[in-house]
């Protein structure tokens, strides 16, 4: 069976992504997340507003295990998302459009979005 022409199987598992592709796909994935999130941070915020009781509750919400969790995952897809765009609107451009410069502002990004969603764990 020299030379087959059989499909494979890709495992993304197995795949290595270039980290300009995983900033990007980042970039994706935090907008969907943020997406996500805004009805409830409506919610949120209008309840937070209406009665002291209210307030209580929503503060009480966001200092469970599961509120510090969305909220880490939130300040990382904030962090992200505006870094991320940031970076592409300046690729855009041709400012930092070379391969070197290009891999170094992912790197940025992604380790920049970490620090975002480090600083709910410091409150």
């Amino acid at each position: 069976m020299q030379g087959s022409r059989r499909p494979v199987f890709l495992s993304f598992a197995r795949l290595r992504f270039p980290v300009g592709a995983v900033a990007s796909i980042g970039h994706r994935i935090s907008g969907v997340v943020l997406a996500c999130a805004l009805p409830f941070a409506a919610v949120a915020l209008g309840r937070s507003f209406s009665e002291e009781g209210d307030y209580a509750s929503v503060v009480d919400g966001l200092q469970s295990p599961a509120g510090r969790v969305a909220l880490i995952v939130v300040a990382w897809a904030a962090g992200h998302h505006l870094l991320a765009g940031i970076r592409h609107l300046l690729m855009d451009i041709g400012v930092g459009a070379s391969l070197p410069a290009a891999r170094a502002s992912a790197f940025a990004v992604i380790a920049l979005a970490v620090l975002a969603a480090a600083l709910p764990l410091a409150a």
